[in-house]
């Protein structure tokens, strides 16, 4: 994790192949989705970009977080659902269309907002220590392995239709592989802080994703949303790229120690990803139930 060539080449060349393939799974109809249904993607969009960063603050001063946990913490909230959000609400029975539609939405958008959230958090936190960040340069490192990847992904698909879909599985099972090689390395890397930290960071990760799980479900409640789209709200917000952000902290700012959080977060996130599924799980029998009911 500590060469350059690794770091600076091969991660961001891995990320931009991910990234790729999510664009593979893409149509231009996805974004028209913002036209005719403007409330749950509005709605999803906000809580990922503006409410998950304030509660990743709110946890990082309440739990009074040490300097790289606190940065890593903001920078994971920073980072848009990434493809797990999308397998998890397919899993779940949950909108897919929507969910697909906010993934990318926010991976576009998030090349223009996780650079202010990042400097904020470096600035914030880093205090007498902080180190040099480059808004400019954060920018262009996340368009290049993340916004253009995905275009291209897009155009492929819109010429090659049959071909994309058939080996866009593969771009999936690539991004999880890569996301374990990833956890190992950070893990074998930063074992100490890990181990001096983990309760306070395990507690801190939960505490993000069962957070922005329960925005998502409040947000669709208060808005009247489908029980659909509330538990595709509460998918898309309470998943994060855990792999775009371990690749932020080791490739874009050379800190490996910031991406222990986001380490630790690809663990726990599958623990709320589960009760979720289990919950759609037994509403769904419920209602069946109920309509078998009614139906004698």
């Amino acid at each position: 994790m500590t060469g350059s060539i690794i770091t600076e080449i091969l991660l961001p060349l891995a990320l931009a192949f991910i990234m790729f393939g999510m664009g593979l799974s893409l149509t231009r109809f996805d974004f028209l989705r913002l036209w005719q249904t403007p409330a749950p993607i509005v709605t999803g969009f906000v809580g990922q970009i503006i409410a998950l960063p304030l509660l990743a603050l709110g946890i990082c001063l309440a739990m009074e977080l040490s300097t790289p946990m606190a940065i890593g913490l903001m920078i994971l909230a920073a980072c848009p659902g990434g493809t797990t959000s999308n397998v998890v609400s397919h899993l779940a029975k949950a909108n897919l269309a929507l969910s697909v539609s906010l993934t990318a939405i926010s991976s576009i958008v998030c090349v223009f907002t996780a650079p202010f959230v990042i400097q904020f958090a470096v600035g914030y936190f880093a205090n007498g220590a902080p180190i040099d960040v480059s808004l400019t340069s954060i920018s262009l490192g996340l368009l290049v392995i993340t916004l253009l990847p995905i275009v291209f992904g897009m155009v492929v698909r819109g010429y090659y239709r049959e071909w994309a879909i058939k080996v866009e599985v593969y771009f999936r099972r690539f991004a999880l592989v890569f996301l374990l090689l990833m956890i190992t390395g950070v893990v074998i890397q930063e074992h100490a802080i890990i181990v001096e930290a983990f309760n306070e960071v395990f507690i801190a990760c939960l505490l993000l994703n069962f957070g922005a799980m329960l925005i998502g479900v409040v947000s669709a409640k208060l808005l009247k949303l489908t029980h659909k789209d509330g538990l595709t709200l509460a998918i898309e917000i309470g998943l994060q790229n855990s792999t775009m952000a371990m690749l932020i902290c080791i490739s874009l700012l050379q800190m490996p120690s910031y991406a222990v959080v986001a380490g630790v977060y690809s663990l726990t996130m599958y623990l709320g990803a589960g009760l979720l599924i289990a919950y759609a799980s037994y509403t769904s029998k419920q209602n069946l139930a109920n309509h078998n009911s009614a139906s004698m």
